[in-house]
């Protein structure tokens, strides 16, 4: 029987694996982590490379959390688990290993662990995140809000203390990456998504 520690090291491993630099070296774009906002995340690509780089960016991303949690589904059901390997993958997206630690905001992985828990999970956060950006067309904001709604949404589908407190942390962790948004965002200059680019 896999161990819990294989499970955790897996998720974290899958995490480290930045879509956007990735994306940019097969594109022939620019480093994300030197142009633009220097994030290495989907809305940096779609502003930096295009919406060929940011769309591939946003489902690699995605697909990394996915993955590490439905493997991990595979051989457990523990709640506590599943907890570390969301988490796992999480945090291997903020500090991958395979990129000197300094990776994205975690968006678009919290958004794949959530679609790997719950296909309604995953939905509702998806919906809550698209309808802030129609509104306001600020993707920080959109992240923000959804990541707020996110431990509420866990704990209501699925009732379960630790995988909410997982996310709850997550949410802590993706705030904490958006300071500078946050900033951005009281100050009115934060940015807004273009989807005319390149």
């Amino acid at each position: 029987m896999i161990t819990a520690a294989v499970l955790i090291i897996v998720a974290y491993l899958l995490g480290s694996l930045s879509t956007a630099v990735i994306v940019g070296r097969l594109l022939g774009a620019a480093d994300p982590r030197t142009q633009g906002s220097g994030n290495p995340g989907a809305t940096n690509m779609l502003r930096v490379a295009g919406k060929k780089a940011g769309v591939l960016t946003l489902l690699g991303d995605m697909l990394k959390g996915l993955v590490a949690v439905l493997i991990a589904r595979a051989f457990t059901d523990e709640p506590a688990v599943l907890a570390a390997v969301m988490l796992a993958a999480f945090l291997g997206h903020l500090y991958p290993v395979f990129f000197g630690f300094k990776g994205g905001k975690g968006v678009a992985t919290a958004l794949g662990v959530l679609l790997g828990l719950s296909g309604w999970l995953g939905l509702a956060a998806i919906l809550t995140w698209l309808t802030v950006a129609v509104i306001t067309r600020i993707s920080s904001l959109s992240a923000l809000v959804t990541a707020a709604a996110a431990p509420l949404y866990t704990f209501y589908w699925l009732g379960e203390p630790a995988l909410a407190g997982a996310v709850a942390l997550m949410a802590v962790l993706l705030f904490w990456r958006h300071r500078g948004n946050i900033r951005n965002l009281m100050d009115g200059t934060e940015g807004r998504i273009n989807l005319g680019g390149k």
